[in-house]
């Protein structure tokens, strides 16, 4: 039941929850406000005591920022491609969010590679510096997965940080010395999967540089995982790696059969799981187990992993003249005005020693574009100053309805960049300018409130409600 003291944004995620859900809704444990409120002071004294010196980063939404896996650190830096070498999988977790039940190719971001040359391609042309293959179950396609490995390997060197999923049964010591030799540096291992059995996971820290337990955190669990923790540590694993359990139409009949507390969002969640996480990480630093524990929430990468992807994609396609914002849009101001006043504009831009790919000048229609590290040096009383945002993303070919740029693949297969406008060209005035220089340089915490939703991301933990 809606609650009168949720806000607009939290009213709209409900009625997105209940219409993923259909009449299935009716179904689930939603907290209402005095357990949202009990929550949030467990929350916060989990946050304020043990967990206190646990560095918290990536917008608020993650702690232990200075123990991170190597691989977990590309994340946050927005510099991992996940590529799902394959869609099947040999096991039937309660928790599992998609069906796994077909090989398919190795995709990526709905990107298609067949090829690992077009993978490679794809890393480089993008920036990355660190790629996790997941499925499914890798290990299904072991060759598959030591091909893409060794190409890796052998194009990018200790360039490119290269970790691997598993559920671990299929782990043999000949394999993994195949994985090592291949250039895998880290390894993550779901022991939720096998009853919580470190035995393969402590077989994988004789070869593998990296081994990292990733399982969610499952509240009935939560004993057992601090009681691991010391075996953990002492059988080589180097991280624990925790995720929320998140509600999907794919696992619903599993999830809501289990008694949890849902909670609304960006996506249905589940209460307990995020306490039973941060329990955990608070017992490791108590009992002072050194072994760091990673809390990776739904909202952190809701938010964080799509941001990394629309600044990858918008880096690849603005132009010089425009900017990005902290939300990873595309920002374009252009200042209409008088011909004099434009090349006296443009004079000033190049005699305050800026590159000339910041700016571009439209004698024709009296338009001079230019990217916001100028914006400092026009006059705010002086033309008509409007702004605009697109997003751009990846796709497997172009739509045709945007503008795009192609991309020819080492195969001979293209993929295009695509941009669309989030909000068509708006006039600012005179104080809406002022507060956006404000905001660019710094000097104020939020941005004018006509740009809010394109400048800024929602900071912190989930909302409880």
């Amino acid at each position: 039941m809606d609650r009168p003291d949720m806000t607009g944004t939290q009213l709209r995620q409900v009625e997105a929850n209940r219409q993923e859900y259909g009449d299935d809704y009716h179904q689930l444990r939603f907290i209402d406000s005095d357990a949202a409120a009990a929550a949030a002071k467990r929350r916060a004294e989990l946050l304020q005591g043990p967990l206190k010196g646990a560095a918290m980063g990536a917008q608020g939404t993650k702690l232990d920022m200075d123990r991170l896996s190597p691989g977990c650190r590309k994340c946050v830096e927005g510099t991992w491609s996940c590529l799902f070498i394959n869609g099947s999988c040999n096991c039937d977790c309660f928790y599992c969010p998609t069906s796994q039940q077909e090989l398919g190719l190795p995709v990526t971001n709905s990107l298609t590679f067949r090829h690992p040359e077009d993978y490679l391609f794809y890393l480089e042309r993008f920036g990355f510096e660190g790629s996790g293959l997941s499925g499914g179950e890798p290990l299904l396609t072991p060759g598959r997965c030591i091909g893409y490995l060794s190409a890796m390997n052998k194009r990018f060197g200790d360039a490119m940080h290269s970790w691997l999923y598993t559920n671990g049964t299929l782990v043999t010591e000949e394999l993994l010395k195949g994985l090592r030799d291949a250039g895998l540096g880290e390894i993550r291992f779901d022991i939720g999967a096998t009853d919580y059995s470190l035995k393969k996971a402590e077989l994988a820290a004789r070869y593998i540089p990296t081994v990292t337990v990733e399982i969610p955190a499952v509240p009935e669990e939560a004993a057992r995982l601090k009681a691991l923790m010391p075996a953990m540590r002492d059988a080589g694993i180097r991280h624990l790696n925790l995720h929320q359990l998140r509600l999907t139409p794919y696992n619903f009949a599993r999830l809501a059969s289990r008694g949890y507390s849902f909670v609304h969002g960006e996506k249905v969640t589940v209460l307990e799981s995020e306490l039973c996480a941060l329990e955990v990480m608070a017992h490791g630093f108590d009992a002072g187990i050194d072994l760091p524990v990673n809390y990776c929430s739904f909202v952190y990468k809701n938010r964080h992993q799509k941001i990394a992807g629309r600044l990858r994609s918008a880096r690849s396609i603005k132009k010089g003249y425009e900017s990005l914002s902290a939300s990873g849009l595309i920002r374009s101001l252009v200042l209409s005005a008088e011909r004099p006043l434009l090349l006296a504009l443009q004079q000033r831009f190049s005699e305050s020693g800026h590159d000339g790919a910041l700016w571009m000048l439209d004698e024709a229609k009296g338009r001079l574009s230019f990217h916001a590290d100028l914006l400092y040096l026009v006059p705010k009383g002086e033309g008509r100053l409007h702004v605009s945002y697109a997003e751009a993303a990846l796709r497997e070919r172009a739509s045709g309805y945007h503008l795009f740029q192609e991309l020819r693949l080492p195969s001979g297969r293209k993929m295009a960049v695509e941009r669309w406008m989030r909000m068509k060209e708006t006039e600012l005035g005179p104080e809406f300018r002022g507060a956006l220089l404000d905001w660019l340089e710094g000097g104020a915490q939020t941005p004018p409130v006509l740009l809010a939703d394109f400048e800024t991301v929602v900071q912190g933990m989930q909302d409880y409600f």
